[in-house]
């Protein structure tokens, strides 16, 4: 049998239909007027007042032909690519293995350590100390500099070892019986009934890397190694256009207009990728982010 809603039921469901609409808007408009933009006619868009929800003029792509002749952004892409892929395999490898250890009740010391480790959220060195290890042990100028310093979070360990101790023991006490050691147990016993939290894994530390620069910023100075968010962060921030973007017939203003819609193209090459991840890893998000929330 259906209930009928009440009065201030209904008031209440509509006020976060609302609600849901409103931030819908608020999120998804920035992304409109940026990609609108980029699409846009220079000079149309130099001349725009007011709300953009589509093209200013005729639909342009020559913002985007200047920006992927430029040669640095397709090494931002690569080195990028080299960090996300390289940097999200050890963070999952290395969390995991310290979420199953953090995990075991028969650890020595197990809630010592774990308590040292969340210390480490509330009490951090600073930029100083990590530049001067990242210094001491040669990685400067190395995308390992941006790979190892960053190998596991505090947070998603903890996130993981929670995930891992929900596990019932009896499972890797009947995998202990019949012989498995620690790496099998972990390998084909927690991590197959574990891949909502690893797909949650993988989401965090995959937007992290691809977002990342200040790390770039800090210990790289080959431009041939720069990330794409380095890249982006010299076109957008400091204005620094290659010649090879600025090349053909522009004079006067329509420089300024140029660089506008050049900035915008950049925003969305860069933005898309990462974007499309997420549709396939939302069924897991949900469920593995509560996985790691329920159980401290």
């Amino acid at each position: 049998m259906i209930q009928r809603k009440t009065f201030g039921e209904r008031i209440f469901d509509g006020f976060n239909i609302l609600f849901m609409l409103f931030l819908i808007v608020v999120t998804l408009y920035p992304l409109i007027y940026v990609l609108a933009s980029s699409l846009s006619s220079a000079g149309d868009l130099a001349r725009h007042r007011g709300i953009l929800l589509w093209p200013v003029g005729n639909i342009n792509l020559a913002a985007y032909g200047r920006v992927f002749s430029d040669p640095q952004l397709m090494v931002g892409y690569r080195n990028t690519l080299i960090i996300l892929v390289g940097g999200v395999t050890l963070n999952i490898l290395l969390t995991s293995v310290g979420a199953y250890v953090l995990s075991r009740k028969d650890v020595f010391w197990n809630k010592t350590f774990s308590k040292l480790i969340v210390v480490t959220m509330i009490f951090q060195g600073g930029f100083i100390p990590l530049f001067l290890v990242v210094n001491a042990i040669g990685l400067l100028d190395s995308l390992w500099a941006l790979i190892l310093p960053t190998a596991i979070s505090t947070f998603n360990l903890i996130i993981m070892r929670t995930s891992f101790a929900a596990i019932p023991e009896s499972l890797s006490e009947s995998a202990e019986l019949d012989g498995a050691g620690h790496m099998t147990i972990l390998f084909k016993i927690v991590l197959p009934l574990s891949k909502a939290v690893i797909a949650v894994m993988v989401l965090f530390y995959g937007v992290f890397h691809w977002n990342s620069w200040l790390h770039a910023a800090l210990f790289i100075r080959n431009e041939n190694l720069f990330p794409l968010q380095l890249v982006l962060r010299n076109i957008l921030i400091l204005n620094q256009m290659t010649d090879d973007m600025m090349a053909g017939d522009i004079h006067g203003a329509n420089v300024m207009e140029i660089q506008m819609t050049i900035q915008y193209a950049m925003i969305i090459i860069a933005t898309v990728p990462i974007l499309c991840l997420y549709p396939f890893l939302q069924k897991y998000f949900a469920k593995g982010v509560m996985i790691g929330s329920v159980k401290g």
